[in-house]
C-alpha cells in the first residue's frame, strides 16, 4: 500500500489560502478502474482511493505512515511568489500624486 503526502494548492475558485496549510495523506490506486458496459459508469474495487487524511504538519503525516506501515512519498509544495505591486491600487488615492488622475 503506497501513499502520497502533499500540501494541496489553493482552490482556483477563490483567492483565499484556506485548507492550504494542512498536509494530506492520499492513497495511490492499487487497481485500474473499469467501465460498466451497460450504464457506462466508472467503478473500482479499491476503497482506499476514497480516503484522504489531513495532518497539521508533514512530520505528523510521516509519523502516521511509518506507524501503520504505509510507504509514503512526500511532494514538497512550490512557494508562491508575492503578487503585490508597490503603490498599485493605493496610488489612485495618494495625496502626493504627480499628475492628474484620468480615468
Amino acid at each position: 500500500m503506497t501513499a502520497r503526502i502533499f500540501r494541496p494548492a489553493k482552490s482556483a475558485m477563490s483567492s483565499g489560502q484556506a485548507k492550504t496549510h494542512e498536509w494530506v495523506l492520499e492513497f495511490q490506486p492499487d487497481s485500474a478502474r473499469s467501465v460498466d458496459p451497460l450504464m457506462g459508469w466508472t467503478s473500482s474495487d479499491d476503497t482506499q482511493q476514497q480516503v484522504r487524511l489531513r495532518f497539521p504538519s508533514k512530520k505528523a503525516a510521516l509519523a502516521y505512515a511509518s506507524e501503520h506501515g504505509i510507504e509514503a512519498s512526500v511532494t514538497e509544495p512550490h512557494k508562491r511568489k508575492q503578487n503585490v505591486r508597490p503603490r498599485g491600487y493605493g496610488e489612485n488615492f495618494a495625496t502626493d500624486r504627480r499628475g492628474a488622475w484620468t480615468h
